[in-house]
């Protein structure tokens, strides 16, 4: 049975979430046609710098909770696999000339393998704790999950 809580919060999520989609479709043709096909930014470097720091964040959050077998790796694998995929695509699409070789072979090599693998983790590390869930006795179950202590069996 669900508690209050998840009631209200999937009453509006949900509806919440598929109207941000919508409201972004004509934002995303809007930029299609206004936006230069160049720009030049005084802050290129330091948004590129600041961006690869949240991927190692993440990749080092990950590596973290792997060892400790915690139940926020699922959350970690799964925002490295998404930095990794947004890196290799604006590296990829940002590279001038000659260096547009070199940002694809980075993502085919590294970046997408990785984010790949990172995915794959995180879907392992769902499906492992689901698993775990499954095998408790269903009164054990109920009885964890009013106390609040379920979380810390995965």
């Amino acid at each position: 049975m669900r508690t209050r809580d998840e009631l209200e919060i999937s009453r509006w999520v949900g509806p919440a979430f598929l109207f941000f989609s919508v409201v972004l479709i004509p934002w995303i043709v809007y930029l299609g046609l206004s936006l230069p096909s160049r720009q030049v930014s005084s802050h290129y470097d330091v948004a590129w710098v600041g961006f690869d720091a949240f991927e190692l964040m993440a990749l080092s959050a990950t590596g973290f909770f792997a060892l400790r077998r915690s139940r926020y790796l699922a959350v970690t694998a799964a925002s490295a696999a998404t930095l990794l995929v947004v890196d290799a695509w604006f590296d990829v699409l940002t590279s001038p000339g000659r260096q547009v070789i070199q940002s694809i072979v980075l993502a085919v090599a590294i970046e997408l393998p990785l984010a790949g693998i990172c995915a794959w983790l995180s879907y392992k590390t769902e499906h492992l704790a689901d698993r775990r869930l499954s095998v408790l006795p269903r009164r054990l179950h109920r009885v964890l999950q009013r106390r609040g202590r379920l979380a810390w069996l995965c």
